[in-house]
């Protein structure tokens, strides 16, 4: 798109279906390098991505030459298909339904990044819910609690 110009910065959230620990330590930097390979493929940017084993963040500095839901659901298709190519996992691996979205400046991306990065560290102190539905609630996204996400009981 000629004269098209654009700064948009996207902080992607998506659990794994059931909030399941599925990503385990053995393939997670594999995981992470081919979802990096399939969005440069789509032409957009790879800033960050990290995670726990029950759900992923991804920093993407998006062009606008497609949908971000269409973007993600790419994304997640891809990586489902390597996993259970893979065998990783036990069964069907699948990802959970929706996602969530954030936008930020650019002078926030330093700060996103190194929280992207220090997912261990920070789930240590927090569960993934929390931080999630304190994320909804700081960007002021209408939701309810009950339909955030499935959760699978202990």
């Amino acid at each position: 798109m000629p004269n098209t110009f654009t700064q948009i910065y996207i902080q992607v959230v998506f659990a794994v279906n059931g909030r399941q620990s599925l990503i385990i330590p053995s393939f997670k930097e594999e995981l992470f390098k081919y979802i990096g390979g399939t969005m440069r493929k789509a032409g957009q940017k790879l800033i960050a991505i990290n995670g726990m084993p029950d759900h992923v963040h991804i920093l993407i500095g998006m062009k606008p030459n497609i949908a971000l839901s269409a973007f993600v659901k790419d994304i997640k298709v891809a990586s489902s298909r390597l996993i259970n190519d893979k065998r990783w996992i036990r069964g069907r691996f699948s990802w959970q339904e929706g996602f969530g979205a954030f936008s930020y400046s650019q002078s926030h991306l330093s700060k996103v990044a190194r929280y992207i990065e220090n997912q261990e560290r920070h789930h240590a102190r927090r569960p993934f819910r929390d931080e999630y539905l304190s994320m909804l609630k700081s960007f002021q996204i209408e939701h309810d609690e009950r339909y955030v996400f499935k959760w699978i009981d202990p």
